[in-house]
């Protein structure tokens, strides 16, 4: 059921459509029914557009019918032709709705009215119009001539013109005037008129002016055109007027400009007044009155939907203009207040933008050569001009913390700055270059890593000494004294000095792999071309140098494939190889024998994928991640003893070659682990992306 609102709207525009079917009553032409003007195409094109989204829509389309039937036969038209008429009138509204869907679908979807503001609105409009005028004029004449036999082509293009007229000025009138409306503050009425007040006042009076000049001289045109001089063809006049509202003044006054003085106009004909009263045929003299109105609507409403897409377009363009600069200064004052040094490179070395960090680091405007920018290696050799950061980035490669010793001209101090370079996306050849300074990381890890070797090594002594008098305590005591030997009596003399080695010797484990993870991470790196098949064999036989039954355990089984030559540091590759392997030995279940396979490929152009796969017991569900970090024990407890260094120390040592780690179940029991090295063909480290003697 239709709301209250929705039905005091249907109501109202009942009211103003019957009024509009009886002002096309006034005045037939040539003693026909064919009415001069037909507002009420307007009001029910409008009518039904305001009300495309009610419930009530059904409601509004049978009231506009009867309307159209009821006013036919109180104005004296047949009933036949009035039937002919009402069918004409609701089939043209509806097929103009039909195609304004199509051609504004914003304005059709849009909640209430709508903005009615671009100029492809007004085509839309228009060609609305005069598809749903096309329809009527090839009903209701036609009707015409088979009531009446008064049916002439100018018949039917009187009928249209009248028609696309005013449903274009109404409609677009209406359009406007609802959105406004539907805009204003719902405010008491002695509010609403303070606000009108106060938004009066705010007009400059030569704006005020201007509209006054603009409404006397149309109305002083409108007079001499059409009451005082008929002869004289100042029609162009109306134009004039027509275009300064468009120019000067909002499209709404526009609209509103048109229909009252192109009402003037139509008025001043139908009494035989103005410059088309002279036309001797009532027919034509009503078409050509029809086009001078037509045109005048659309002429005055393109310039003003013209000129307020223009306007519409440079607010935008300030605000985007404004946002854009508000962005640009924030940009601006984060890169200058960064402690990292940021420099815009092109290929030339030159800076295109930087930082005072950048400034202050560097001391240069320019990354030519070593010379001119005081880069070298870690160990102190020179970098070439290909391998300068900002070179290796344009050249594609990735550079993510590159160590880079900066000696400054003078006596200023040497500083350790780790770079990383990316390549702009843009046409120009330009990379992004931070510097980061780590001179005193780097000493301090420096200052840790002598530390700990000190320690480790202090703690190495006092460890040999404990082996050597738990051996002889061992010695002294016997098997006799328990849990030395089989039959040993458990809490003995011999169980305790059997404890006191196995402590000693996870104490000594543990010692070697913190001094191991030490150099993993911070050792000094010589890449060179190794044959990993080679090494893997090595430290193949080194493990499965495991007689039959020792420990429980059987000896272990390789599979060791045709491998490729990777660049890598030897001692950190046999380290990785080393843990991985032992792994895999270590990590398989009590009475079963441990198959080890080895395989390479190539993955990507300079790179060698290595796979380690095993048939052991696995890795938890949920840890294939977990099992690379510092301390991390997949199987806490049971035979598998260890510090939770070992596979930390090989996501180390993989990364410092630049590649990954990973881990995975493999197919049909056990792990599977797999990490990349460089092509043994690959450039070396002082070619290779981010590549330095010391990490």
């Amino acid at each position: 059921m239709p709301d209250g609102a929705t039905l005091r709207r249907t109501a109202a525009f009942t009211v103003l459509y019957v009024a509009a079917l009886f002002a096309g009553r006034v005045n037939p032409v040539g003693g026909t029914v064919l009415g001069l003007v037909w507002p009420a195409a307007g009001v029910g094109a409008l009518w039904l557009l305001a009300q495309r989204r009610k419930r009530s829509l059904w409601l509004d389309v049978l009231t506009l019918t009867v309307a159209v039937l009821v006013v036919n036969l109180a104005t004296g038209v047949p009933l036949g032709l009035s039937l002919f008429f009402t069918v004409s009138n609701l089939t043209q509204a509806l097929l103009f709705l039909y195609i304004f869907a199509r051609l504004c679908p914003d304005l059709w979807n849009a909640r209430g009215w709508g903005d009615f503001d671009r100029v492809r609105h007004l085509w839309g409009l228009l060609t609305a119009a005069v598809a749903g005028a096309a329809v009527g004029a090839l009903t209701g004449p036609i009707a015409l001539e088979v009531s009446s036999g008064q049916w002439s082509a100018l018949t039917s293009a009187v009928w249209m013109a009248r028609n696309i007229v005013s449903i274009v000025v109404i409609t677009a009138l209406g359009l406007r005037l609802g959105r406004m409306l539907e805009r204003r503050p719902r405010a008491r009425p002695f509010s609403a008129r303070r606000a009108a007040r106060e938004a009066l006042g705010r007009v400059p009076g030569r704006r005020i002016a201007e509209f006054l000049s603009l409404v006397l001289i149309s109305v002083a045109a409108y007079a001499v055109t059409f009451g005082v001089s008929h002869d004289l063809p100042l029609t162009f006049l109306l134009t004039a007027v027509t275009v300064w509202a468009a120019v000067r003044f909002s499209t709404t006054f526009v609209a509103l400009h048109v229909l009252v003085l192109g009402t003037a106009a139509i008025l001043f004909t139908l009494y035989g007044h103005g410059p088309f009263a002279s036309v001797d045929s009532p027919y034509t003299r009503v078409l050509v009155a029809q086009i001078f109105v037509g045109m005048l609507a659309v002429v005055g409403l393109a310039l003003a939907l013209g000129r307020d897409e223009r306007e519409s377009l440079m607010r935008q363009l300030t605000t985007a203009e404004k946002e854009t600069s508000r962005q640009a200064w924030m940009l601006s004052a984060i890169v200058d207040s960064m402690h990292d040094g940021l420099v815009v490179i092109d290929a030339d070395g030159r800076f295109v933008m930087s930082n005072p960090a950048a400034q202050r680091l560097l001391g240069t405007t320019h990354l030519t050569t070593t010379e001119a920018s005081g880069l070298f290696h870690p160990d102190g050799a020179p970098i070439g001009g290909e391998q300068m950061p900002h070179m290796l980035a344009l050249a594609g490669h990735e550079v993510r913390d590159m160590d880079v010793l900066m000696c400054p001209p003078g006596p200023a101090e040497s500083r350790m700055l780790s770079v990383s370079a990316t390549r702009l996306p843009a046409g120009d050849r330009a990379a992004v270059v931070v510097f980061h300074d780590v001179t005193a990381e780097r000493r301090h890890r420096d200052e840790l890593a002598a530390f700990a070797g000190v320690v480790a090594h202090d703690l190495l002594n006092p460890l040999a000494a404990i082996d050597g008098w738990a051996q002889v305590l061992a010695s002294a005591v016997g098997p006799a004294a328990g849990g030395g030997a089989p039959g040993g009596a458990p809490g003995g003399a011999g169980d305790s000095v059997v404890r006191i080695q196995r402590a000693s010797s996870r104490m000594r484990e543990l010692i070697q792999d913190l001094l191991a993870h030490a150099a993993a991470r911070d050792a000094p790196i010589a890449p060179v071309p190794i044959d990993l098949g080679q090494m893997a064999r090595e430290v193949a036989a080194s493990r499965g140098d495991l007689p039959a039954g020792a420990g429980g355990r059987q000896a272990p089984v390789f599979h060791i494939h045709r491998l490729h030559t990777v660049r890598a540091d030897r001692a950190l590759l046999r380290q990785l190889l080393d843990n991985l392997i032992g792994n895999a030995v270590k990590y398989t279940a009590p009475g079963e024998r441990p198959e080890i396979t080895v395989t390479s490929a190539a993955e990507q152009p300079g790179w060698v994928r290595v796979e380690v796969a095993d048939r052991g017991i696995g890795i938890p569900w949920g840890q294939h991640e977990a099992i690379f970090e510092n301390f991390h024990r997949a199987h806490e407890g049971g035979p598998y003893s260890g510090s939770g260094l070992g596979l930390a120390i090989c996501k180390r040592i993989v990364e410092r070659h630049g590649g990954t780690i990973g881990a995975e179940d493999n197919p049909g029991g056990g792990s599977r682990f797999h990490f990349t090295m460089p092509a043994g063909d690959a450039p070396d480290e002082e070619g290779a992306p981010g590549g330095s003697r010391e990490a």
